[in-house]
This record gives C-alpha cells, structure tokens and sequence, in this order.
C-alpha cells in the first residue's frame, strides 16, 4: 500500500491531501464541489481508485459515503483498500465494510478528532476498525496525517467511538459557553474567567482550542454546527438507552442550524445565549 487518494477535498481532506503530496504518496483526489485546481485533480473518484492503493475517503455524512462506494466499486478488487473517515453510524459501517470487501478490496473505518488544526499539524487521532491485517496495511500512509492511531476489533465498535467522543466534546461545549455566559452576566472579564479557568479540574483542550473563538466572537469553522448536529442525530438514532444529555445538546444544534449557523464552528452554541 504505497499511494493514496483522497475524496472529499473539505477543510479536512484538503490538508491530508497536501500531507500526502509532499510525503510522494498522493495518486489523486476528487471532491464533490469541483476543484480542478488542486494537485493530481480527477474528473470522477472512481479515476482516484483506480489510480491509488489507497482510498481514503472524507464527506459528509452517510448517504455521501455510499454515494461515493456505488461510483468506485467497480475499481476496487484485491490488492486495493479503502479507508472511510467520514463519521457515520456503525450500521452505515457495516453495510460499508461488506460491500467494499465483497470486491476483494479491504475496508478500514477510520473516523477521527482533532478538527482542522489537527488536520493542518498532522496531529490527528484516528480510530482504526476492522481487519487486524487492513489495519497493518494502511498504518503507515495514515501516519503521515496523524500522531495517534488507536485500534478496534470492528468496524462499528471505531464508528461508535467517534460517535461517543463527539458527544463529550458538543457537550463540553454548551456548557463551557454556559459557564462562560453565566460568568459575563455577574460582570466577570473574559480575562479573569479564562485565567481562573486554567486552574480549575474543569479546564480541558476544547476550553484551550476554542478560547480565542468564544472571547473574539470569530466562529469560522474548525468543526461546524451542522456537522455535528449531524453526529449528534446519528448517535441519538444509534443509541440503546436514554441518554438525556444526547437529547438536549441535539436541540441547542437543532436550533442553531435553524437559525442560519450551520457554517459556523460549533463554539458559536453560545449565540443561542445573547454570548
């Protein structure tokens, strides 16, 4: 496994496929919207497959991943792999994991965080499922675009990590904006806020990722409301219990999605509260 294309030329396949030229691995890439300018451009991702090892595939949702399995099918067989990093449900994953390995192909799900800084320092964590052997055979090109690579045993169980993850951070922050709101209203400075912050057991990495976000009010997109009130629905739908927190946080993104804030970082929940 030597090359590796990439579908999906979004804020985070566009720096993998950078990362990927300059290690000499990148075979071509495609996006949805045409970007005829980027470097080793195709016409149609099935020319990407059939010109690379490797698929490694980041849209949006779902439906686009199966979109785009039903154009490269006929381009996979043995001795091709296919890597899906789109964050989908774990029964998306495997219907996924069945039709690619139904070619002869092999199918690693791939999820990850980290969001677009992560994606632009190569620093991103993966969440590898799948075949003890697909994962050996597609580690290597994956660490050109990442620090971490944790393993699971299946498809579903990376699917559902991701899933569960992105549930901690959206609810990390609604309350942080919260916390944030509440402090402003009794008058605190954002300064005094963030430095005492910093010392309490509540400080984490999205509190350090999105402070500049909530103290400047620029929300442009690391990480966007839609996508994660997209993940949000996926959990909701795939979940076996009640999961209350789910539910509520699923709401503040409803909202924020109706009111035009789709395109913007998900930090921008505190708007919902005069922030």
């Amino acid at each position: 496994m030597q090359t590796i294309g990439v579908l999906g030329l979004g804020i985070i396949g566009e720096p993998w496929a950078r990362r990927y030229r300059a290690a000499g691995r990148l075979a071509g890439v495609w996006n949805r919207t045409p970007k005829p300018e980027a470097a080793q451009w195709k016409n149609q991702p099935r020319e990407v497959t059939e010109a690379s090892d490797v698929t490694h595939i980041v849209v949006a949702d779902p439906p686009a991943v199966s979109a785009v399995l039903d154009a490269i099918l006929p381009a996979l067989g043995p001795g091709k792999a296919v890597v899906q990093s789109s964050t989908i449900d774990p029964a998306s994953a495997i219907a996924c994991e069945a039709r690619v390995r139904a070619t002869g192909a092999a199918y690693v799900e791939s999820p990850f965080t980290g969001s677009k800084p992560g994606a632009e320092a190569g620093t991103l964590v993966f969440f590898m499922g799948g075949d003890a052997a697909a994962l050996d055979a597609v580690e290597p090109l994956l660490a050109l675009v990442s620090e971490t690579r944790f393993r699971l045993p299946t498809v579903a169980q990376a699917a559902a990590l991701k899933l569960a993850m992105n549930l901690n951070i959206a609810a990390q922050m609604e309350a942080l904006a919260e916390s944030l709101t509440f402090a402003r209203q009794a008058g605190i400075p954002d300064d005094f806020y963030f430095q005492v912050l910093a010392k309490n057991v509540s400080h984490s990495g999205l509190a350090r990722l999105k402070e500049d976000k909530l103290r400047s009010g620029d929300f442009s997109p690391q990480f966007s409301v839609k996508h994660m009130h997209k993940d949000m629905r996926l959990a909701e739908a795939s979940q076996a219990a009640e999961l209350p927190l789910l539910g509520a946080v699923r709401g503040c993104l409803a909202r924020a999605e109706a009111q035009g804030m789709g395109d913007d970082d998900f930090s921008s929940l505190i708007r919902l509260l005069g922030g």
